[in-house]
């Protein structure tokens, strides 16, 4: 298996467009291994410097570092091209083609993609997160009546992780309600979310890997056994099908592929 390779986010602002894009492109090679450091408000030539000295500190250990920057200031991108590095610029190019397509000078400020229209989704993003943790693991019920979605699954299924990214990518408001042994005695929903049922997504899982999970938590215990698993899946999942609730497997899906399909169920509903 060879050494994973580094791969160096580096923004003037906070990094997260460049880092979504370059794990979007790097995820086509699957038969490489990434480290990824990012490297955010590099939008002075002294901040430029010190990562293109880091890179050199790496290309003497040996390694060929990948950058893959949203940065336009013309000085700060020369210091980083000037290192011993594979460097990928996402904006520059693009924004001078597009320069030539609209007639237009292009205005290379720092930070410049970074609009009052970002700042509002930024913060709506924020607010969904406060959300999201507030209503985490079926605390805040009561606030139930204002999710975009609820999430129901069994311990360790995914629920928080992916309510999580919902608010944080998406901003949607995702609360998450964990199904113990004590509401699979009924064949109906517990009661906090038997007022909101066209609000749920089921989260389900293959006992093995919930087995497997819950063992690193709690091992040897009858919350991580196999039996309990079993049980608890399987009774999680005619739950969802007599109720007709739709869910998502998410046994070997990615945080980001679980959300996917939330999102998908989400606009089919907005959309009827």
């Amino acid at each position: 298996m060879p050494q994973p390779r580094t791969v160096l986010i580096v923004s003037d602002h906070t990094g997260l467009t460049a880092e979504n894009i370059a794990r979007a492109l790097l995820t086509h090679f699957p038969g490489q291994t990434f480290t990824y450091l990012r490297r955010p408000f590099t939008s002075s030539l002294d901040a430029a410097r010190a990562v293109a000295e880091e890179v050199r500190g790496l290309a003497e250990q040996g390694e060929r570092p990948v950058i893959f920057t949203t940065i336009t200031a013309p000085d700060v991108l020369r210091a980083l091209d000037d290192t011993p590095a594979e460097m990928f610029d996402l904006l520059t190019e693009n924004v001078t083609r597009l320069g030539g397509l609209f007639g237009e000078r292009p205005r290379l400020a720092t930070g410049g993609h970074h609009d009052m229209q970002d700042t509002e989704a930024y913060l709506s993003r924020m607010e969904a997160l406060d959300f999201a943790l507030a209503t985490d693991d079926g605390v805040g019920d009561r606030q139930y009546n204002l999710s975009d979605v609820i999430l129901v699954g069994v311990s360790r299924a995914g629920k928080t992780p992916t309510s999580l990214f919902l608010a944080l990518q998406h901003g949607i408001r995702a609360s998450n309600y964990p199904l113990a042994e004590d509401d699979f005695e009924r064949d109906s929903l517990p009661a906090p979310l038997a007022r909101h049922q066209a609000k749920l997504f089921g989260l389900t899982i293959d006992p093995r890997r919930l087995h497997a999970i819950r063992t690193q938590r709690r091992p040897n215990s009858r919350y991580a056994s196999l039996e309990q698993c079993e049980y608890e899946a399987k009774r999680a999942e005619r739950l969802f099908t007599s109720l007709g609730i739709p869910c998502k497997e998410t046994t070997s899906a990615s945080v980001e592929e679980i959300a996917a399909g939330i999102l998908r169920h989400l606009r089919r509903e907005q959309g009827r």
